[in-house]
Parts: C-alpha cells; structure tokens; sequence
C-alpha cells in the first residue's frame, strides 16, 4: 500500500494519463528542490561561512564539496545496476541528504569555530550523500522522458526553478539585511533560513516518490565498474564531450564560487547588493532559458554551447574590469550589466551542457554514460574552486601594474590604467582555460548542429517572437520573423549538393575500362 501516494516500484508499462502527471510533478518538483537550494547554498552558504569566519580555504571547500561528493557515483553506479530500482535509490539517498540541514541549522548556535566545523562536515556529508540520488534521477529522467519533448522538460523544470530561486532569494536578502549589527537575530535568521530549506525539501522528495519509473531493461552480463565506465569512452564522440565538460567546469569553477568573497570582501558591497546582483542574474536566466531550450531542439546542443559559452567566459574575464573603476555608481551599473549577461548566457551554458550528454549516451544504457561525463565533470569542478581556495592567500599578496608615464617640459604624469590584484588573477585565468574549453567544443559531433552566426540569428529571431509587438499596425513582426525550418532546410540542401559535386567528381576521375 503507497503511504501519501508514494510508490517506489518500477513500472513495465506507463499510461499517457500517467505519464502527462509524472510529467507535471517532474516540473513542479524543481519548484521545491530549487527552493532548498537557494535558501541553503550559493551566496547564503558562502554569507553563512563568513558569519562563522570560514577563511578562503574553507569557502573552497564548501564550493568543491558538492562536485568532489558527485565523484560517489562511481559506486552509486553499482548499486543501480544491482538494485535496477532507481526511484527507491533516489528517493531514499535525497531524503538523507537533505537531513543535514537540520544539523546546519542548529551549528549557528554553537561556538564559531566548532559550528563553522559541524557546517563543512554537514555539507560534505549531504552532497556525498546526494550523489547516490543524482546518479540514478539522471538516467531515470533520460528514460522517462521522449527525445522530443527533453529540451522543453528540461528548460520548464529550470524557469520553474529560477522563478522560486528569484522569490527565496529576496525573503533571504529582506531577512539578512533585518538584523544589522545584531548578532543573535543573525543567528536566528540564518537558522530560520535552513529550516525552510529542509521543510521544502520533504515536499521536493514527496513529488519525486509519486513520479512514475519505467523499468530498466533486462540486466546483461555483470561486468565490473571500470568496464561499465570504460563503454563510454569507446565512443570517439563522447570522448571529446567529456574533455570539453572538464575543461569548462575547470574554467567556470575556478573563479565565479568566490564571486560572492570578491564583493563582500574586495569591492567592500553589502548582502542586499550581493543578492540583487544574483536576483538579476536569475532574471536574465528565466528570460533567455525558453529561447535557449527551442532552440535547442530544433538544432542542437552544441550550437547552443557555441554562442552561450564564450559570452559566459568573456563575462568572467570582464570581471577584472570591476577593480578598476572608482566611482560606485558606475561600479554597480558595470556588475549588474555583467551579471545579466552571465545570466543569459549561464542559461544556455547549463541547459545544453545537462541536454547534450543526454542525448549522445544510447536509450535504456545512459546509466554509465551521464556518469562517466558527471564523474570527470564533477572532478574538475571540484579541484578548481579548492585550489583556488588553497592559493587565494598567495594571489592576495600579488599585485600586476601597467604603468604608463607622459613627460614633458611642464609635466610629469604617470598613469595605471590597469592592476591586478587578489581576485583579479583568477578571472584571467579562468578566461585562459575557458579559451581552451572552447576549443575541446569544436570536437563534438552532434546531429542539427548550425553555425555560431546562423544560431545567434536563431536566437534574435526567438527573442522576438517572444516579446509582444507593441506597435499598432498589425504586421509588422512577421515582417522580422525567418522560418526557422527554411533555414534548416536550405543547409541540408547545400550539404547535398556539395555531396553530389564530391561524388561526381570522384566518379570522373575513376578510369574507364576497354570493352
């Protein structure tokens, strides 16, 4: 008998009825887990650390732990193989999870040093934990879902995630920003925080109990964990996605985790300009995901990954920008245009990078491809932030100048229109890798691919179907609107023809035999 609705048997056979609510709890699920995340994570867990006075090393670590916990999916691998019941292994191993919050929650009221402890450990302790309930949800979802409908699933589930990301967010920023120089109101308000965090969560695991599971296939011959993680990459074209995923997960990780440090800290901003700044990068988020997620589907992934991508690295790069200027109001212009952008283009980043393993590992055997790239993804995305946690100190008692120096009979001026300091040196850096990143991209292979031009006019043709025409002669949006399939089918044209030119010729240069 299902207790509140919960069945945690697989199914051999899902109905349409049932497969549309499995649907909709899938999307509304996102509203409550996202909830948990942005009242328990992010800029609160990093605000929270430095209450507790976290050093730049354990801000590090508590950005790393969540990628270096995913690394346990090796073994969860396992344990789906063996179980073949991935809804009772998600179910179970997110509930347990999400418990530590409890224990975070009551850490705010124990000595700083021995709650700042109890917070790492809880942390590590619940994405360790949760990584036996992603490894089994991803392939369940890939099941679940049809080829044709994902993208759309999967940019629903994150509108729905940013739009209740966007309304905690604010109840954080309202709530932090109450208690001033009140020290036990703070305590209370961040232990208040993780308690609404852990409430949502029960609600976030109920859905998850009442989604249907279509059943794995038959189990084939035992074979060990290597040889399960070593079948993806015998696939050439899944190889060079996993080198792209690490060397972007390096790249974006090393720096934005301490984005938060860098304006409490540096840039001397407080809580509610911190949490606007992100505000306005959900917003973006929410605005440009449907776009990204249409497009995706008619195209591809990796055309998507080819526009968004380098915008996101450009944006991190142009943060070195912010501590050279001096006046605060074009300061803050200057990061809240930069974080709209990372918005729009974290958007596509996160919904192609999720999508596209997805849809190069094979129906009915994802299991071990979505984990094999989640395992050398996490792994970068885990020792970036550490060691730029390890090494902050070392960047912090460095500084680059350019210094430029015009003399002349009356004058002597010297100038610096560039310093790099502390932080600055990681947003460099990080460009760097982000440039190689982009060039891992290039390798991949996947079916609907266009070109970077061809997706940005893709893009600006969704965004205006999108917005409401606010003229009031009718007409004159289709008058701006390109077919999208015209597009499509005018490149497979040229590709055909150019495929009949190479075969003519090759045919002419054949010799002809004597009779």
């Amino acid at each position: 008998m299902a207790l509140l609705g919960i069945n945690l048997a697989p199914q051999t056979e899902i109905g349409p009825d049932e497969m549309q609510k499995g649907m909709d709890r899938l999307i509304l699920e996102a509203a409550f887990s996202s909830a948990t995340t942005a009242l328990t994570s992010g800029v609160i867990l990093t605000a929270f650390a430095l209450y507790l006075g976290a050093s730049n090393m354990v801000v590090g670590l508590l950005a790393s732990a969540p990628f270096l916990g995913q690394l346990l999916q090796g073994p969860a691998i396992l344990l789906v193989e063996k179980v073949r019941q991935r809804k009772k292994l998600s179910f179970i191993a997110c509930t347990l999870a999400r418990s530590m919050l409890l224990v975070m929650a009551a850490a705010v009221f124990l000595p700083r040093g021995v709650g700042l402890a109890t917070v790492v450990a809880a942390q590590c302790l619940l994405c360790g934990i949760s990584a036996f309930s992603s490894c089994p949800w991803n392939a369940w979802l890939r099941d679940l879902t049809p080829d044709r409908e994902l993208g759309d699933v999967v940019a629903r589930r994150t509108v729905y995630a940013t739009v209740v990301s966007l309304g905690a967010g604010l109840i954080a920023a309202f709530t932090l920003d109450q208690p001033g120089k009140n020290s036990d109101f703070t305590q209370i308000v961040y232990c208040l925080l993780y308690l609404a965090g852990f409430i949502a969560s029960l609600f976030s695991s109920w859905l998850v109990g009442r989604i249907p599971e279509p059943a794995m296939p038959p189990a084939g011959p035992r074979i060990s964990l290597r040889g399960l993680l070593a079948e993806p990459f015998r696939d050439p074209n899944f190889r060079h996605l996993i080198r792209f995923l690490v060397s972007w997960q390096f790249a974006a990780n090393l720096a934005t985790p301490f984005f938060t440090v860098y304006l409490l800290r540096q840039l001397n901003f407080d809580m509610t300009f911190v949490m606007g700044l992100s505000i306005a990068s959900q917003l973006a988020n929410l605005l440009a995901l449907r776009n990204w997620g249409t497009l995706s589907d008619l195209f591809a992934n990796k055309s998507v990954l080819a526009v968004a991508a380098p915008t996101y690295i450009l944006c991190i790069t142009m943060m070195i920008g912010a501590s050279q200027i001096e006046d605060r109001t074009m300061l803050m212009a200057y990061l809240l245009v930069l974080h709209v952008l990372m918005g729009f283009a974290v958007a596509g980043v996160t919904l192609a990078t999720s999508n596209i393993a997805l849809r190069l590992s094979p129906r009915g055997g994802s299991t071990a491809y979505v984990a094999s790239a989640a395992l050398a993804s996490s792994f970068a995305a885990g020792t970036a932030p550490l060691l730029g946690g390890i090494f902050a100190d070392f960047f912090a008692e460095r500084r680059f100048q350019i210094m430029l120096r015009w003399v002349t009979p009356q004058s002597d001026v010297l100038v610096s229109p560039l310093e790099l300091s502390s932080w600055d040196f990681y947003f460099l850096i990080a460009g760097i890798f982000g440039l190689y990143a982009l060039h891992r991209l290039a390798f991949i292979r996947e079916e609907g691919e266009i070109e970077r031009r061809d997706m940005i006019q893709q893009m600006l043709h969704q965004t205006r179907r999108s917005v409401r025409s606010m003229s009031t002669v009718a007409g004159f949006r289709g008058a701006t609107e390109f077919p999208v399939n015209m597009l499509r089918e005018a490149r497979l044209r040229t590709l055909r023809r150019k495929a009949i030119v190479r075969r003519n010729k090759q045919q002419s240069r054949k010799p002809k035999t004597k009779r």
